[in-house]
């Protein structure tokens, strides 16, 4: 089974549109159709940007629905804990949470819309950076 760490910006995307291939990923890591990894770092990100008021004014549900989605979410991934800091390897230091913790996870993936700040981080540990859409071929092929 395919190991993926998911961007924020995937899982914000997955929560706004109920079509797409960032839903899709969100829901394969429900069925247990893919291996989520998730550090508590990465798990405290998702919250902060699926709770600010401007996201919970555009998805129109409560914050509570959605801290149940993580916790769904939380309880059918990896933990992963960091044994190394590879601190700075992305382009943006904002993207180094997800990047650590996909290569202390073992990722085979990191789904994101942000590839020009993780591909390069990535691929020096042989991990694919990819858009959803391609996690996703990969997953179902």
């Amino acid at each position: 089974m395919i190991r993926v760490a998911l961007d924020s910006d995937v899982v914000f995307a997955g929560v706004r549109s109920a079509i797409g291939a960032s839903r899709q990923l969100l829901l394969a890591a429900l069925d247990g159709r893919l291996t989520l990894l998730l550090s508590t770092a990465l798990m405290l990100e998702y919250e902060m940007v699926l709770t600010r008021p401007k996201s919970l004014a555009e998805f129109g549900v409560p914050s509570e629905h959605l801290l149940a989605m993580l916790d769904d979410l939380a309880s059918n991934t990896v933990p992963v804990s960091f044994d190394f800091r590879w601190r700075p390897l992305a382009s943006d230091a904002d993207d180094d949470l997800v990047l650590e913790t996909a290569i202390n996870g073992g990722a085979d993936a990191i789904a994101s819309f942000n590839l020009a700040d993780l591909a390069d981080g990535a691929a020096r540990f042989g991990i694919m950076a990819a858009r959803p859409a391609t996690i996703l071929r990969r997953l179902t092929s």
